[in-house]
């Protein structure tokens, strides 16, 4: 719903998952890709290792990473700064036109004082950020072709999006009979 209420896809939900008692069974830290793995070729081989091993393609994950389409990083929370689009509440294809539309350089300042955060990359203006997994959508000639398809077509972004999304949240739950509904799309 929160998706659909910033103006993004509805999102097709099935119940199934369990409640558990305690965190006890819940996957270890670190199963989300990290921001960077301090180089561009291992960035781009987390992201799939991540993506594959749950069984997404490389267009689903780069629908997937639209989602930075909202909202903002905090250095408190994550050691990285600001947002990555200019509408922060709002879900669209901004975050890929972005992507290709700017030209996007190391961060080296903040508030008037020297970067001694993570690695993170500004817009000219300095008020919008990427991280280093973010620019390795557009250095990666078969993710870069969905983020030029999604920067172009916000509809088929939203479609692979919701799509995309639907299978992350059945993600190992037992449905007793049939397919999944995505697996008829």
């Amino acid at each position: 719903m929160a998706v659909e209420e910033a103006g993004g896809p509805a999102i097709p939900f099935r119940l199934g998952r369990t409640d558990m008692d305690s965190g006890a069974s819940s996957p270890p830290d670190g199963r989300l890709p990290d921001a960077d793995k301090g180089a561009k070729s291992k960035t781009i081989g987390h992201i799939r290792d991540v993506f594959y091993r749950m069984g997404f393609d490389d267009r689903e994950i780069v629908a997937l990473l639209g989602a930075h389409a909202l909202g903002r990083c905090h250095t408190d929370a994550s050691g990285y700064w600001g947002p990555w689009t200019n509408a922060e509440n709002t879900f669209s294809n901004e975050y890929f036109r972005l992507l290709l539309e700017e030209r996007w350089s190391p961060k080296i300042t903040h508030n008037g004082k020297v970067w001694d955060g993570p690695d993170q990359y500004e817009d000219s203006t300095g008020k919008l950020m990427m991280l280093p997994s973010d620019i390795a959508l557009i250095q990666d000639p078969a993710f870069k072709k969905y983020v030029e398809l999604y920067a172009k077509d916000e509809d088929a972004f939203f479609k692979d999006f919701a799509k995309a999304f639907a299978k992350l949240l059945e993600l190992g739950v037992p449905f007793p009979v049939g397919k999944p509904w995505w697996q008829f799309w």
